[in-house]
């Protein structure tokens, strides 16, 4: 049976033009059979492709119908929810994925990450900062930045406060998606986009953008960038990094393979194997001259980093007298602390 990529009904905010600010999907769905898909739009506009349905009254009781008789329960709750809001509320429909042409398209793409339906690099992202509107998040929610000076004097003419807390295109995850078994010290630092696997412990220091994250059973104190994912069981020491494709400019897609740790105030600029370690304060980037060290403790080489990108059991660290950056092989996997992570 044929198949379809991605479907979800949503709540979300505009501005004053009737443009989409964001969109929250409760129970987004990930590639449903196509016989899904046209009993849930039965009776409904829909031509097929990439669409957005806008839910009046009149439209979200049909909507509702069919999935009572379909039995898709998790989109019968959040209808039954969103009857008789004022919020605007919407289909989006996603025959196929390809590159973003709206903010509703986008924030379903984004939900799918977060929700654990799809991996970093498992969805089209092309096109999404064109779509997303940059936007005040407030205690509020979302309000569009031309609007914002009037809703502030507004909210202190009625003695109130109308906190800003970011100023971005990208929400913090945790107020749609929160997934199971995870800690998120400080939730400001994980854009809606992430995921983060079950296990993850993420600090106060620690970051992951869109398009990133964690497998699961991970430290994070430093910062996971945009399109690298952490395998299972790596710890990210504080302050350290992970580059991004969209920091350098390159196309080199960064991961951290399992059990590995970079240490604190330390950085990869190459993908990492399984079970390496690169040690505090050592930035390793793809061009780094690294003296390779045999079994022997003798050097056998000098090579860039980048020959030995996704290669396992390396340690990388650097000559305390002479000051070259060393690789040698690493004989003891990274073990995380179990009873740390076992009460997520």
């Amino acid at each position: 049976m044929s198949t379809f990529f991605s479907y979800a009904v949503g709540v979300g905010s505009k501005n004053a033009k009737g443009e989409w600010l964001e969109v929250f999907y409760p129970a987004p769905v990930y590639q449903p059979q196509q016989a899904e898909v046209d009993a849930l739009t039965k009776g409904l506009d829909y031509q097929g492709g990439k669409q957005l349905i806008e839910l009046n009254e009149e439209i979200l009781e049909t909507l509702l119908a069919n999935a009572e008789a379909a039995g898709l329960s998790a989109q019968v709750s959040a209808l039954q929810t969103l009857k008789g809001s004022e919020q605007p509320r919407v289909l989006c429909l996603l025959s196929e994925d390809n590159a973003a042409e709206s903010t509703p398209e986008a924030y379903l793409k984004l939900h799918l990450l977060s929700h654990r339906l799809v991996k970093p690099h498992g969805v089209d992202l092309s096109g999404i900062f064109a779509v997303l509107p940059n936007v005040a998040w407030t205690n509020q929610g979302a309000v569009d930045l031309e609007e914002l000076p009037a809703k502030q004097l507004e909210a202190r003419a009625k003695g109130e406060l109308l906190q800003v807390t970011s100023v971005d295109k990208f929400p913090k995850m945790a107020d749609y998606v929160v997934p199971s078994g995870v800690r998120i010290a400080a939730t400001s630092r994980v854009r809606l986009g992430a995921y983060i696997g079950e296990g993850t412990t993420i600090m106060h220091e620690g970051f992951c953008n869109f398009n990133a994250g964690t497998a699961g059973t991970s430290m994070i104190e430093g910062r996971i960038s945009a399109g690298v994912f952490v395998g299972k069981g790596s710890d990210l020491g504080g302050g350290c990094s992970t580059m991004g494709t969209l920091s350098g400019g390159g196309n080199i897609i960064i991961s951290v393979g399992e059990e590995s740790l970079i240490g604190a105030n330390a950085g990869t600029g190459i993908p990492l194997g399984d079970r390496c370690i690169i040690e505090s304060g050592l930035y390793i980037t793809a061009g780094t001259k690294v003296v390779l060290i045999d079994d022997n403790k003798q050097q056998a080489g000098t090579v860039k980093a980048r020959d030995l990108a996704g290669k396992s059991d390396l340690l990388f660290r650097r000559n305390s007298i002479s000051g070259a950056i060393e690789c040698l092989t690493n004989k003891s996997a990274v073990e995380l602390n179990e009873a740390l992570h076992a009460h997520n």
